[in-house]
């Protein structure tokens, strides 16, 4: 093989561009990693918000790290390890409930029989999901290179669920998850759990159609082998990129950080490889890009390279991001009703509160009762921040991704939460040495990702599978020859994974190049 087809260029240093690198590294290619920061790990770093307090900076838990990333890149014997492993969710209010992987012993003896029926079925359905997320999204075409014998097996699996099962998913499927939770339950709390955990990063509110294939693409995932688990990462996020940084280092891929690439150089109507924002020029017989698909297409290529048909779809590419990130550092402990710090805790007390949140950002307002996740990662690791002190990470939902004025909405949005957080937890106000909340235009401007959104791309039933990020580009290959897309805009999707970058390396080493 011509030495300049082995070479590759990788732009974007997150968790899908350091699984790409490993895999094509693994099959011979000769890899150079791209990252504009100084630092790898994109949503996935650990960083110093405060002087001496320590914080997962965008992404706080792991729920959908791809096993096979996981495995193949030995990601344990290079360093990755839990705080929590198989962490356990309490949804606050006057009476909390907990839960772990679906399993809650607080609910009344009806509401515990129709949630155990309703989960063993969701759990299903997830579960003929699954084997999506390491394939490539079948082409609508004879002749669309599809892996035949996967399809297969996934109808064999549909077809043993039997008739009436098959029909009740097929009715389910794209419906509201606000409805299929109302008919079967009553329990507030827990009805505005799952709306919550159905809702979080997506823009969508749980009356809004869809919104229950969210919450099984979310069951879908797992954490060692375990669907439905939630983990903490010892030393927080940043702890995942750096063990798989370290797996890199014995598969000889060059990872260069602070080098921001300026445009994709293009010869002969293909990529072949990338200028740098010093002038510097590397050339690649590929370029992969693992940062979104719009920011890859409409500046890095750029319009010159893309027939129109191509670059209305890009525009057309929906990617609002609705949460905000917010971290506190705090003089002691906070109290949430007694409540075990150790927990995911989620403030969201009925499917109501949910949608109301979900309301006002449409509009471009921010909600008064924002619904939101929060870890304590200092009750599990005291070293993240100074003796007795603590920190918070919170994701709260909804935030507008274009308000009128940001810094009043960022002002706004933070008192709102604040106030929500001292309904739960009286006298957190007092304990807040320092606050940091990220709206989804700052996580836009800080990690790159387009309209602030985690997935760079809505996860919507549009915009998956084949139709991810756009008809045309779902296979990882875009339309510009030489260049392939392998970011969270990919299929599967989102979340500190790494599926969709080692999707595209398979793809690039057993399909066309």
């Amino acid at each position: 093989m011509p030495s300049s087809e082995r070479d590759i260029v990788i732009i974007g240093g997150g968790t899908n561009g350091l699984a790409c690198a490993a895999r094509l590294a693994k099959s011979g290619r000769r890899v150079t990693l791209l990252e504009a920061g100084e630092i790898c790990g994109g949503g996935a770093t650990t960083v110093e918000f405060a002087p001496g307090y320590r914080v997962s900076g965008l992404a706080h838990l792991v729920t959908t790290l791809d096993r096979r990333v996981m495995s193949e890149m030995k990601l344990a014997r290079h360093g990755l390890a839990y705080a929590e492993a198989d962490m356990a969710t309490t949804a606050l209010g006057p009476i909390p409930l907990t839960m772990r992987r679906g399993e809650t012993a607080d609910l009344g003896a009806a509401d515990a029989r129709a949630w155990e029926a309703l989960h063993k079925r969701l759990d299903r359905y997830a579960g003929l999901l699954a084997p999506f997320r390491e394939m490539t999204p079948p082409r609508l075409s004879r002749k669309g290179g599809n892996d035949l014998k996967g399809l297969a097996r996934m109808g064999l699996d549909l077809r043993r669920l039997g008739k009436a099962e098959t029909r009740e998913l097929l009715r389910v499927f794209l419906i509201n998850v606000a409805d299929l939770l109302e008919d079967d339950l009553m329990d507030d709390r827990l009805i505005g759990l799952v709306a919550f955990d159905a809702t979080l990063g997506s823009w969508l509110g749980p009356r809004s159609p869809n919104s229950l294939l969210l919450l099984l693409n979310r069951l879908a995932g797992e954490v060692e082998g375990k669907r439905g688990a939630i983990a903490l990462p010892k030393g927080g996020m940043g702890a995942v990129a750096d063990a798989m940084v370290a797996a890199l280092a014995g598969d000889g891929v060059t990872i260069c950080t602070g080098a921001r690439v300026a445009t994709i150089r293009v010869e002969d109507d293909r990529a072949a490889g990338v200028t740098l924002d010093t002038g510097e020029e590397i050339p690649a017989g590929l370029v992969v890009s693992a940062i979104s698909p719009q920011a890859t297409l409409r500046h890095l290529a750029g319009p010159a390279h893309l027939d129109t048909g191509t670059l209305r779809q890009v525009h057309g590419i929906k990617s609002r991001g609705g949460a905000a990130k917010l971290h506190l550092a705090l003089s002691g402990a906070p109290d949430f009703g007694g409540a075990d710090l150790r927990h995911r805790l989620v403030i969201a007390p009925s499917v109501d509160a949910v949608e109301r949140a979900f309301n006002p950002v449409k509009y471009g307002e921010v909600p008064d009762r924002p619904v939101m996740e929060i870890t304590i990662p200092t009750a599990h690791e005291p070293e993240l921040a100074p003796d007795g002190h603590h920190v918070l990470s919170a994701i709260v939902q909804f935030a507008p991704h274009g308000p009128n004025n940001r810094d009043a909405a960022r002002a706004q949005m933070l008192e709102n939460t604040l106030k929500v957080l001292e309904d739960h937890a009286p006298g957190l106000r007092a304990l807040i040495l320092h606050a940091e909340l990220l709206m989804p235009y700052d996580i836009e401007t800080r990690y790159g990702m387009a309209g602030g959104n985690w997935h760079h791309v809505e996860l919507s039933v549009e915009q998956m599978l084949f139709l991810r990020p756009f008809h045309g580009a779902a296979q990882y290959e875009s339309p510009l020859p030489g260049l392939w897309l392998a970011s969270a805009g990919s299929h599967p999707g989102g979340g500190i994974s790494g599926a969709a970058g080692w999707n595209a390396a398979g793809r690039i080493l057993g399909g066309r190049t």
